[in-house]
């Protein structure tokens, strides 16, 4: 009877001992596969912070060219000599600043929340925890829709 308990006590001794070497193997495992999964978010955030950065600079440059177009058009059309000529050509001048401003403003929405649709994307695909992406930080800063 003491042999057994003996026994049994040695196996179970040596059972103990063999979890803390599984345990290491499995959280050196477990931290080598998170990093993995965090540089994967990283490598999306940064293709998605290439997107945005791309479309803003599409952006500024269709503003600005807005901007001068109207510049030089509102010259031409104080030019003309008659009110009701002056008048027209300001109209059709505000007009088309307008629409080149709201298709601006247009393309840029669409380019940024393309850029996100695809970070989400494949930040999802990464597998990495909630806590890892930076998606609930950014809030309404990000040129608000403006």
């Amino acid at each position: 009877m003491y042999k057994k308990i003996i026994a049994g006590a040695v196996v179970a001794a040596g059972l103990m001992a063999a979890v803390p070497a599984f345990a290491d193997t499995a959280t050196t495992t477990s931290a080598a596969t998170m990093a993995t999964k965090i540089t994967c978010v990283g490598t999306a955030v940064n293709t998605r912070e290439t997107a945005i950065g791309t479309a803003v600079t599409i952006y500024n440059g269709a503003i600005t060219t807005a901007y001068s177009a109207r510049a030089t058009a509102l010259q031409q059309a104080y030019a003309t000599t008659t009110t009701r000529a002056v008048s027209a050509a300001t109209r059709t001048v505000w007009n088309t600043f307008r629409t080149s401003t709201r298709s601006a403003h247009n393309t840029w929405q669409t380019s940024r929340d393309a850029a996100w649709r695809t970070y989400r994307t494949a930040a999802i695909a990464c597998g990495a925890p909630a806590g890892t992406g930076d998606g609930s930080s950014a809030g309404n800063s990000e040129m608000s829709g403006n």
